[in-house]
């Protein structure tokens, strides 16, 4: 298989994370709690850290939660970003309390002379700034001109934003075009990335529900990687956060660009089946959500294909009438009945990984 020719942009650390040159596609999420309940958010993070999140993003919605700053960051291992809207003094006081990146719109912050004092204090820190370009929030003259906000003109206001940052002689950039439409998201993004070369943020905005938003953020981050664009993600869920983890790193190693946790292989079921598959395998999956070692795993319902996919598999179970044989590496292993099949699978990963999983 061809190896995906990722497009070259120039790169940028958040914190101690590289993005963009030759650094591998980083995971990002956004804590869903109230920044002022530092507590909460520190919890969150550490979830999501454990889950595989690399960077985070919290909101920044006033003084309050912009005082909690600090201590967000002291309490967590990876870097932070801060979300600022309407108020540059709010992204002003992040910088000053640590934050390794924030994140504006420009065009929402108060004005030309407000984005300068921003532009200011991240210069002095060298902290780079996520110019974040969003379908609701293109500038009304760009509107009037285009007509709606299609990606000649969110590229447009991207470029607007570039050159203001760079003729006040900052350039720690890195880009956002995100839409909840799916190709007005590739197509913006394609368009850009023939205009500069600056590390992009992927994702698309308001995805929607777990599954809902899980298909629109393969589709249009998948697609994008696929062409080489982006930097760095954030598969937006309406959702618990940690399970924008899951569907952010399949993305990934289903693209073969990182390894981490299991790919679940299972068979869709038909007449032939004869366990109980669709819970064995929903369990399985519950169970396996966060363990880091990059594994295979396959669990088969009938004698067809699943020993075939089971040797496979790094480890597999391939089922038949009320029993399932266990494989491993591609050699059968043991034989037993259907009730045991999934505590055997879980203890041979927890074996193959050196991980915990926990009860099952």
């Amino acid at each position: 298989m061809e190896k995906i020719k990722r497009r070259v942009s120039r790169q940028i650390h958040i914190g101690d994370v590289a993005v963009g040159g030759d650094a591998p596609v980083s995971v990002q999420s956004m804590t869903n709690t109230d920044t002022r309940d530092a507590r909460a958010t520190i919890d969150q993070i550490k979830r999501l850290e454990d889950a595989g999140c690399e960077i985070i993003r919290v909101a920044v919605p006033d003084q309050e939660a912009a005082d909690r700053f600090e201590e967000i960051k002291k309490s967590i291992r990876i870097p932070i970003i801060a979300d600022i809207h309407f108020d540059h003094r709010l992204a002003i006081s992040a910088i000053k309390s640590g934050a390794d990146a924030i994140r504006i719109n420009p065009g929402n912050i108060g004005g030309a002379e407000k984005v300068k004092k921003v532009i200011e204090a991240a210069r002095e820190r060298e902290v780079p700034v996520r110019i974040g370009v969003n379908s609701g929030s293109v500038e009304k003259d760009l509107l009037k001109k285009h007509g709606h906000p299609g990606p000649e003109a969110m590229v447009e206001s991207a470029l607007r934003h570039i050159r203001f940052f760079e003729d006040n002689d900052f350039a720690l950039l890195k880009i956002s075009l995100k839409s909840s439409d799916v190709l007005n998201t590739i197509a913006s993004y394609k368009l850009l990335a023939q205009k500069t070369d600056y590390p992009f943020h992927l994702g698309v905005t308001e995805a929607g529900t777990a599954l809902g938003g899980a298909i629109k953020s393969a589709l249009g981050i998948g697609y994008l990687l696929i062409e080489g664009i982006g930097d760095t993600l954030r598969v937006s869920l309406t959702a618990d956060p940690e399970k924008e983890m899951v569907v952010a790193w399949s993305i990934l190693r289903d693209l073969k660009l990182r390894q981490r946790g299991v790919e679940l292989v299972s068979c869709p079921t038909c007449g032939r089946t004869e366990i109980d598959l669709i819970a064995l395998v929903e369990k399985a999956e519950y169970l396996l959500r966060n363990v880091k070692a990059p594994l295979k795993v396959a669990i088969m319902g009938c004698v067809v294909n699943g020993p075939g996919e089971a040797r496979e598999a790094d480890v597999g179970i391939a089922g038949g009438r009320g029993s399932g044989m266990l494989f491993k590496k591609g050699e059968r292993v043991e034989k037993v009945p259907e009730e045991k099949l999934l505590d055997l699978l879980i203890s041979e990963v927890e074996k193959m990984t050196g991980e915990k999983i926990g009860s099952h």
